[in-house]
């Protein structure tokens, strides 16, 4: 089952099979669902029992039964909570204890969804407690006696020391063995708590709060009827003036008003046998539905946690330094998220419970008593939160987008710190480690808070699916007799079902509509876990969710970080993605191979398809020769583009092992965006590229194009393309929008700003700006457009001045560009259409991934360059060659790069990725240094001096052109 959205896999509870067993024969060897949930209501009942009464054996040595004298006093809920661990490890059940012959009247168990307890909306005292101790006893369903009880809360005793009110005798006689237990206390809140405290404080003694805190933090019903803000800042005013004046025992008429109070909140007269009602809550809980029955408002931001109470609680409970409190609120949280863990209950509840704790966790001071609360207590509440259902994680993420955003940062370095600390502490199975990945499925929560609490475009700028086909086919049906390609790309981003984030739909927002995010995505990064994650076998967990997916199975034994990829550096992804890429070049040529060895020896197989995709160009036709080839692979079968890319140029000897088809892609895009090929033009002011509105070529060429762009991405090559940012976003399916203009076109987006904030009503006067636009085309020509129909005699106003900016962005980002966009975008999806490209990367890291980094550091490079030869890091000869590089100017350091590797550009996590080898080509000589680009290989001469070889590495750096075999 799916528990509601939120599990990834069923919670399969112990004893149930073994239990149920002959029932189960009786309905043909399977037992039924009714049968399973008496079976666990039974087992469940059986440990309370055996916890709370005994066996009655006096000899027994069983250390979870009472009877043996080794069961620690414990109140109901710890009872009830114990059982249920018990019950989940499969322990010891004693066999003499029959369970049937127990009452439900004997139990004595409050459940965290125990519905008998009432809240109270107001900021005074909420603890009720019925008596100072409870008996389990069959005679304790005596006839109920006036009787004087002590009220053991501090905050009611100083007005109330005394009541007199009905209560059950204590039973008396021979009654069997039990634990002992402690009153119930209902729900807490930040005033009842600190003067509860300064009443331990001055007793010395704090047994009291420590009980209130254990029986409230380890209940989901009583935390979640806890640290409710007032609707009304202040209580009664009769309430308060009775218990400021109050010195002594209260009369008949002061307790009247004092329950008169009480009551308008909740029904004090109520009787409920709790304990029988908890269990059977408690075993009602942990049966296993099929469906989920929580009703709440997803959609809602709101919370009634006393966000501003909490966090003085907080302050005071850890800044108080006595261990015995702090040791029971964490003993008491972890208590609270193993019922959360175990139980289907009431996500709503749980929710404020954990708004709760987790703001307790993050609002720390740095203390040791902090972090020893936070290092024990944020795994199991990050379980606690795994477990919930989609719509109740993404209502945590609402709720602490609204009113916990300060928090955030704070959040994210604790569980970032968590994250660290198990990869370190268990490098080789992270993918298994629960803590790990329950804390990475937080994150995702906190990734997605940190979105909202950000500024978001809205509307979203993203395309909807029937706008995109409606665009595709308005612009297709003009030049349909231009596209000279079999494949029709999918109008969404290719996504597996599996992959499709669910936040993203419940919240229907996305990291690409956040401009300026709260926090910086890039804190999401886990270097540790980034750097030790073994991607390989992490792809191989993704392709076995996929192919599960595929054939409808259940993937509940598999994670991969591939679906949380905000956790993971750009490099870590570009390393998913080539895995990715040779998987299916892989395929494609056992698939090439097969066919060929099957049309082995047949007549008229001249046709038979290669294992690779083979280019063979001439450097002075390179333009033609490209793309005539491209031309014919894609018409022919698309999929033959996703093979490994094997470039020749005519009259040389190197074999592409990687280098030469670096120099290919180099090569070719300088010569496809010189604008004197006319199809892209240059942005003097921000030297970007950008789509030719009039080009002279027509729709297949800038199909062709996008099949370079995508090529390059599928076989790992970086390329030097100057897009500005918003053709990265509209690749995967985004409008352009006014914010994209920023670095389109700066000036342009700074005149149209200050448009939108004149406030003036002169506005007509001032700017004389109509709907009528106009620009220059590639020639020099100007361009005129109406943005609205006879928009030469529509003004801009205050009242259309939005209007006209958004129509005016849309045209020159979208519209104008319809055309060339889309046949772009076709090719670069022929390519990349089935990789997770649009999982793992956003607009910025796509940017990247085709560019490189912009991080130009060669110390970087030295650091990360191993030796062989004879040489070492500390030979003199090695340390002059650096000391020369250091040295280089700029330029000069980019054609070293291009001399070694076959790229001038920096890979995608800087040049430490490179892994540069310098090894020895013989003795002093008046040889050249060489290269194999293909492995990022400098073969460097021992020369005699320093000065040789700087002049010998320099003419080799600017003469170099061209393969041949050494």
């Amino acid at each position: 089952m799916n528990g509601g959205g939120g599990r990834e896999d069923d919670q399969h509870l112990p004893d149930v099979s073994s239990a149920s067993g002959s029932a189960a024969g009786a309905v043909g060897g399977r037992a039924t669902p009714e049968m399973k949930r008496s079976a666990v209501r039974s087992l469940i009942k059986r440990y309370f029992h055996q916890l709370q009464s005994g066996c009655g054996n006096a000899n027994c040595s069983n250390a979870n039964c009472a009877s043996s004298g080794k069961v620690a006093p414990m109140t109901p809920n710890e009872v009830a909570a114990r059982a249920l661990q018990l019950f989940s490890q499969d322990a010891q059940l004693c066999e003499s204890f029959t369970s049937e012959t127990s009452s439900p009247q004997d139990v004595d168990m409050l459940s965290p969804n125990d519905s008998s307890s009432s809240s109270s909306g107001s900021s005074t005292s909420t603890i009720t407690s019925a008596s100072t101790t409870t008996t389990t006893s069959r005679q304790s369903q005596s006839t109920p006696a006036a009787v004087v009880v002590p009220v053991s809360s501090p905050y009611l005793a100083q007005s109330v020391p005394q009541l007199d009110i009905a209560g059950a005798e204590h039973s008396s006689g021979d009654s069997e063995p039990c634990t002992p237990t402690l009153a119930p206390v209902h729900s807490l809140d930040a005033n009842s708590l600190i003067a509860l405290y300064e009443e331990c404080r001055a007793a010395d003694s704090y047994d009291r709060i420590c009980h209130a805190i254990g029986v409230v933090f380890s209940s989901v019903d009583r935390l979640g009827k806890s640290f409710i803000r007032s609707a009304e800042p202040a209580a009664s005013s009769s309430l308060q003036e009775l218990l400021a004046n109050s010195s002594g025992a209260l009369n008949k008429e002061q307790l009247r008003t004092l329950e008169g109070e009480h009551d308008k909140d909740e029904d004090s007269t109520q009787q409920v046998d709790e304990e029988s009602e908890s269990l059977a809550n408690a075993t009602a809980s942990a049966e296993v539905e099929e469906e989920d029955d929580d009703v709440y408002s997803s959609q809602s931001s709101d919370t009634l946690v006393d966000l501003p109470g909490l966090r003085r609680v907080q302050s005071l409970l850890f800044g108080c330094q006595i261990r015995a409190i702090t040791e029971k609120l964490t003993s008491s949280v972890i208590q609270l998220s193993d019922w959360v863990i175990y139980m289907r209950t009431d996500w709503e509840r749980v929710t404020h419970c954990l708004v709760i704790c987790f703001d307790l966790a993050t609002n720390t001071k740095n203390s040791v008593v902090d972090m020893d609360y936070l290092d024990r207590v944020l795994p199991k509440l990050c379980h606690a939160a795994s477990a919930m259902p989609v719509p109740a994680q993404t209502r945590l993420a609402r709720i602490w987008a609204a009113h916990c955003s300060d928090q955030l940062h704070s959040l994210i370095a604790a569980c970032q710190q968590q994250i660290t600390l198990q990869v370190l502490l268990d490098e080789e199975s992270m993918r298994e480690n629960e803590t790990i990945i329950s804390v990475t499925k937080v994150l995702k929560i906190v990734f997605y808070a940190n979105i909202l609490a950000s500024e978001l475009e809205r509307p979203s700028c993203r395309v909807p699916l029937e706008d995109r086909a409606e665009a595709a086919t308005a612009s297709g049906s003009a030049v349909v007799e231009d596209d000279l390609f079999a494949y029709n790309s999918l109008l969404e981003p290719h996504m597996p079902k599996f992959a499709e984030d669910q936040f993203e739909k419940e919240l229907q927002v996305s990291s690409i509509d956040c401009r300026k995010p709260l926090i910086p995505l890039e804190e999401f990064y886990n270097e540790a876990l980034s750097e030790n994650i073994q991607m390989h076998h992490d792809y191989l967990s993704y392709k076995t969710l996929a192919m599960e997916s595929e054939i409808g199975s259940g993937h509940a034994n598999y994670f991969s970080f591939m679906l949380y990829a905000f956790i993971l550096t750009p490099s870590t992804k570009v390393d998913a993605l080539y895995y990715d890429s040779r998987m299916r070049m892989y395929s494609e040529r056992y698939s090439s191979l097969h066919s060929i060895l099957n049309n082995m020896g047949q007549v008229g197989q001249e046709d038979t398809p290669r294992p690779d995709l083979k280019l063979t160009v001439r450097r002075d036709h390179l333009i033609n020769d490209a793309l005539i080839g491209l031309e014919m692979v894609a018409m022919s079968n698309p999929k033959d583009l996703k093979k490994q890319l094997v470039v020749e140029f005519v009259g040389e000897q190197g074999i592409d092992e990687g280098g030469v088809s670096k120099e290919f892609f180099q090569l070719i895009v300088e010569e496809i965006f010189n604008p004197a090929f006319g199809m892209f033009i240059q942005q003097e002011e921000t030297n970007n590229m950008w789509f030719n509105a009039t080009p002279f070529e027509n729709g297949a060429q800038f199909t062709l194009i996008g099949i370079i762009i995508g090529l390059a991405i599928y076989n790992n090559v970086t390329l030097a393309v100057n897009f500005p940012m918003v053709v990265y976003r509209k690749l995967i399916g985004y409008r352009g929008t006014f914010a994209d203009l920023s670095d389109w076109s700066p000036t342009l987006y700074k005149n149209l700003k200050s448009m939108l904030h004149y406030q003036g009503q002169d506005m007509e006067e001032v700017f004389e700006q109509t709907f009528k636009i106009s620009y220059s085309d590639v020639f020099g020509d100007v361009v005129e457009h109406e943005l609205l129909p006879n928009g030469q005699d529509v003004l801009v106003g205050q009242h259309n001045k939005e209007l006209f900016v958004n129509l005016y962005s849309d045209f020159l980002l979208n519209t104008n560009i319809e055309q060339q966009f889309n046949a772009f975008r076709k090719g670069f999806e022929m390519v990349t259409d089935e990789s997770p490209l649009k999982l793992l990367f956003r607009p910025e890291e796509i940017e990247m991934l085709v560019c490189g980094s912009r991080e130009f550091d060669f110390v970087e490079l030295e650091n990360s360059t191993v030796y062989e030869g004879g040489y070492t890091e500390n030979s003199q000869y090695i340390q002059d060659f650096w000391s020369i590089v250091h040295a280089m100017p700029s330029e000069d350091k980019h054609k070293l790069l291009e001399f070694t590797t076959g790229s001038a550009r920096v890979p995608v996590g800087g040049l430490k990725c490179l892994r540069l080898l310098i090894t020895r080509h013989g003795p002093d000589s008046d040889r050249l240094p060489t290269s194999h680009t293909c492995f990022n290989v400098l073969l460097l001469p021992e020369y005699s001096s320093r000065e040789k070889l700087e002049e010998r590495l320099m003419k080799a750096i600017n003469y170099s052109k061209g393969f041949g075999m050494l």
